[in-house]
């Protein structure tokens, strides 16, 4: 059995612990001073006790609210790069879409305008590039780090907020980059469209010229040799290339690449058998090394229609087409001529 009694006797209190009725009970004494002492202490670390969970709520806060802002920028991130991806994307094709648009109007005989190039212009005042070592000053120098001057007593934390404000800034550059790529792809759609609806005009005003006007492969090949300057294959010597040589096996059909009208089939000592198509406005078109001829003179074609069949008559490294083309009696790059 035990109790406990404070007894007050002057400054001091006593607790008497009995532990039956025949032992000796056991007495405490404590002074006044050290309880109050003892209630100071108890209460000081209550009180930090406090502090420090209060502390830590808002700490697991701000944390929880950095872990979501990251999430946030990251999705921000990614999605700003498949946007950038997408309008590069645009821009290689709307490059495309400008090369057939120039090949169409060389074919439509509508003049190019000689404006510039409207999406790459250039210029500016020419500074040397500075060599390795020498100092930078101005708008160029580098600038100091900025998370390296929020170090505080939490400098963890401050310098994981430093990283989230330059990721930001980081995010935010590249979405002005995206913004800035959407209005030059913007300003060439609608350059584009200008294009395109003179050419639809043209189109309807020259659907006879177009129809006649050679557009597509003549054979299904591989090219083993330009328009142009060359070395040439028999001399080992520069000489002048003035039609392409489209390699392919024997016998692979050769297709007039527009409506025409032939005009010769003969035979000569370097194109070998051969076949000439006038397509008319002045565009005539050559066809050489043939194995053999499937049209006759005077015969008129369309395009698409089997004319001949390759070989490697006349001075030929082996099988190919030796396709020109002609404008007016001058001759041109084929490829200039072919849309697919």
């Amino acid at each position: 059995m035990s109790q406990t009694n404070n007894i007050q006797d002057g400054d001091a209190y006593t607790v008497v612990v009995f532990r039956g009725s025949t032992a000796k009970p056991i007495r405490f004494s404590f002074s006044k001073k050290l309880l109050r002492r003892l209630l100071v202490c108890l209460g000081v670390v209550v009180l930090a006790d406090l502090l420090v969970v209060s502390h830590y709520v808002i700490r697991t806060g701000e944390v929880w609210e950095l872990a979501a802002f990251r999430i946030e920028a990251m999705s921000a991130r990614e999605q700003t790069a498949a946007f950038s991806t997408a309008v590069d994307d645009l821009k290689k094709r709307l490059g495309a879409m400008n090369e057939v648009n120039q090949r169409l109007r060389v074919m439509l005989g509508i003049e190019v305008p000689k404006t510039g190039d409207m999406a790459n212009g250039r210029g500016g005042e020419e500074v040397p590039i500075p060599e390795e070592g020498v100092a930078i000053s101005g708008e160029n120098a580098p600038k100091p780090s900025s998370g390296a001057s929020m170090q505080t007593s939490d400098g963890n934390q401050e310098h994981s907020y430093a990283v989230d404000l330059e990721s930001s800034r980081d995010n935010l550059q590249a979405i002005a980059s995206v913004k800035e790529g959407l209005e030059s792809l913007s300003k060439q759609a609608t350059a584009q469209e200008r294009i395109l609806d003179e050419l639809s005009q043209a189109a309807e005003q020259r659907s006879s010229r177009w129809a006649s006007t050679p557009s597509i492969w003549p054979v299904k090949g591989w090219v083993t040799s330009g328009f142009g300057p060359r070395i040439s294959p028999f001399t080992e010597k520069p000489a002048w290339h003035d039609g392409l040589d489209i390699g392919a096996a024997p016998n692979t059909p050769v297709r007039a690449p527009a409506q025409g009208r032939i005009t010769s089939i003969g035979y000569d000592p370097k194109l070998g058998n051969l076949v000439r198509l006038d397509h008319g406005f002045g565009v005539e078109t050559l066809y050489g090394h043939l194995a053999k001829a499937l049209v006759k003179e005077g015969q008129r074609v369309e395009r698409g229609d089997v004319i001949a069949l390759v070989g490697s008559s006349g001075l030929a490294t082996g099988p190919h087409l030796h396709y020109m083309v002609k404008l007016n009696g001058q001759a041109l790059d084929p490829t200039k001529y072919i849309l697919e």
